[in-house]
């Protein structure tokens, strides 16, 4: 399994985030031999989470070899071209290295935040999805209106990964998607291992794991991982409360990933 951290939101000491901690809290992953960072999608709830493609850019700007996911960007949020102009040159200024999950949104608060109506946003993903995929890999609308004439290098766009688990999501990950997007935070092995058998028999290829939570004793969180890791997932993603780097390289030696 490969592991992945949740980019800070916080200072690791409690307090605000400060200019350099999203910086220095990729540098750190990297050198501790994390295989990706990731940033979540959200506003309007009461605490400030970074811009998920503003915050990958710096993290983007001092490292070279981790991958970079949103997980996961609402696309109902925001008009399409505009997120397919960030994403590409995202894609471009990381050499190839973004990982751009996207699903449709389940927080109200976001919503009324952007002025979208939120009973509206699977009709949105729906009708968006295929439009955003086409202008990342062609830089053309499907009507054929819009060029964004991307660079040469970003090209085809990052791998998109589909987030969800209910009703059809998990088969439309599968089929619709280069991967698919799993959280930890409100659903148990069990149900977790019944999406991702689903996920598979319905030709599915990398799956991804994220919102492992580690709190101050890391043991609970190692074997989850391990746990998730003997289902079948390909990435393991954890939050880390107040990710000190000692905390970070203890995790990262224990799940067998520090360089």
């Amino acid at each position: 399994m490969r592991l992945g951290a949740i980019l800070p939101v916080n200072s690791p000491t409690g307090g605000h985030l400060s200019p350099h901690d999203i910086a220095a809290g990729a540098e750190s992953m990297e050198r501790l031999g994390y295989a990706s960072v990731w940033v979540f999608d959200g506003v309007g709830r009461g605490f400030v989470i970074p811009d998920p493609l503003l915050a990958l850019t710096v993290a983007a700007t001092v490292t070279s070899r981790v991958e970079l996911g949103t997980g996961v960007l609402q696309l109902p949020l925001r008009g399409t071209v505009d997120t397919a102009y960030r994403v590409l040159t995202l894609h471009h200024l990381s050499a190839g290295r973004l990982l751009l999950g996207v699903g449709p949104g389940s927080t109200r608060a976001d919503f009324d935040a952007f002025g979208v109506p939120y009973e509206e946003r699977f009709a949105r993903f729906d009708a968006e999805l295929p439009r955003l995929r086409e202008l990342l890999r062609t830089g053309r609308d499907v009507s054929g209106d819009i060029d964004l004439t991307p660079w040469p290098t970003a090209l085809g766009g990052p791998p998109v990964l589909l987030a969800g688990w209910r009703g059809s999501w998990v088969e439309r990950a599968a089929k619709e998607a280069d991967g698919w997007v799993a959280s930890a935070a409100h659903n148990d092995d069990a149900t977790l291992a019944d999406a991702l058998a689903r996920y598979r028999d319905a030709g599915g290829s990398r799956a991804v794991v994220t919102n492992v939570r580690v709190e101050r004793d890391i043991a609970p969180a190692v074997e989850r991982l391990h746990r998730l890791r003997d289902l079948g997932f390909d990435d393991g993603v954890v939050l880390v409360i107040r990710p000190s780097e000692d905390r970070l390289a203890a995790l990262a030696e224990a799940m067998s990933c520090a360089t």
